[in-house]
């Protein structure tokens, strides 16, 4: 998922095997830049990691797992036992996988293939058309609600042919998100066979007590997929690990065709002492509440030069750029004070910047530069 081969540069079959249609019609995920135009290494806040870094239990339980020539727990049944008690879940129903990805993959391809549709929404996380398309399925894009999740309109596509709606929540790139009561009128609304994947990735940055209900959702129905990740808040990017639960009949489906061995020693031991640290996650999420507020605020200073921010509960900020300050002209400048974020004009948005929530001092420097250049613009 993550080749640097793009279609425009990937050879061609010269007599060689071909590839199916449906996954030629596949552009390649391209993750968030480390480096600039002429290679020059920047603070990387293109990929929405924690500006924390990660927990001093997770990074001791790492580092203290044995040697790499033990295959690691198929089951991950340890760490499923300790995610099914920190979130009151059946570890029988959980689902561990290479990042919360292995699962958005393994959902597509369980329950959809050729002839079948998934829905998801404009401006939705780039995997969802790549697992759409990997399976032979096809997407249907239903349109947004000023950069968020329109229910009626997500409703609207849904036809005889819908196998899986995705829904990430928050939303990443926009970092939009909509409530219980909303996402509980989505699942009213739709067939007892359309599996609703409500992909919570960046869930932990919600504020304290704030709950979507996606996880009330699936311990109750038979058409719900919850997944999470260890990438984001718990700062666990590097180990790739993530998780679903589902009823018990959807837990059946990923087991049999998820990766075997699928998460790593190392992995599931720092998973394991991660979420034994909630006092990590809790700095982590009031940190970035704080700096994201803060950021928000400088941006919205800038309205005179046509800069406005995408309401957010992640750990991002979408800005828009809308007056004489384009966002390549932004990112280029950004760039200049030595960070890197995240351009997507792929993904519809080439009038805006996503842009991770670091220090108050990174911050800082993004708002200088991007200041600057809308002052030079105008």
């Amino acid at each position: 998922m993550n080749s640097q081969i793009s279609p425009d540069t990937a050879p061609e079959a010269k007599g060689g095997p071909r590839m199916k249609p449906w996954i030629e019609a596949i552009h390649a995920y391209v993750p968030g830049k480390s480096a600039g135009a002429d290679g020059k290494p920047l603070i990387k806040l293109s990929a929405n990691e924690n500006p924390l870094g990660t927990s001093e239990l997770a990074l001791a339980a790492r580092a203290a797992v044995a040697g790499p020539a033990i295959y690691p727990d198929p089951d991950s049944k340890a760490l499923r036992a300790k995610i099914g008690e920190i979130y009151g879940l059946n570890p029988a129903q959980i689902v561990c996988g290479t990042g919360s990805d292995e699962i958005l993959h393994i959902a597509a391809q369980a329950y959809a293939g050729p002839g079948d549709e998934i829905v998801y929404v404009r401006y939705g996380f780039a995997v969802y058309d790549i697992a759409t398309r990997r399976c032979g399925a096809t997407p249907v894009v239903a349109p947004d609600r000023d950069y968020g999740t329109d229910v009626d309109a997500l409703l609207a596509c849904v036809t005889a042919q819908t196998r899986v709606v995705f829904l990430a929540n928050p939303n990443n790139p926009t970092g939009r998100y909509i409530g219980a009561e909303e996402l509980a009128r989505l699942h009213a609304g739709l067939p007892n066979d359309v599996l609703l994947v409500v992909d919570q990735a960046y869930g932990e940055y919600l504020a304290e007590g704030e709950d979507d209900g996606g996880i009330a959702l699936a311990k109750a129905h038979d058409n719900v997929l919850v997944t999470r990740t260890f990438s984001k808040i718990y700062g666990l990017a590097g180990e790739r690990i993530g998780w679903g639960f589902g009823a018990p009949a959807i837990a059946d489906a990923l087991n049999r065709i998820r990766g075997p061995f699928n998460v790593t020693l190392s992995g599931q031991a720092a998973a394991l002492a991660a979420l034994e640290d909630q006092d990590f996650v809790t700095r982590s999420r009031n940190a970035n509440a704080a700096s994201r507020a803060r950021f928000v605020s400088a941006i919205e200073a800038l309205g005179n030069h046509g800069l406005s921010a995408v309401p957010s509960e992640a750990n991002f900020v979408l800005v828009l750029f809308q007056g004489a300050l384009t966002a390549e002209a932004a990112q280029d400048a950004i760039a200049a004070a030595g960070y890197a974020v995240r351009h997507l004009p792929g993904q519809g948005l080439p009038h805006a910047l996503r842009i991770t929530i670091g220090s108050d001092a990174q911050m800082d420097d993004i708002t200088a530069a991007i200041r600057t250049a809308a002052k030079a613009a105008s």
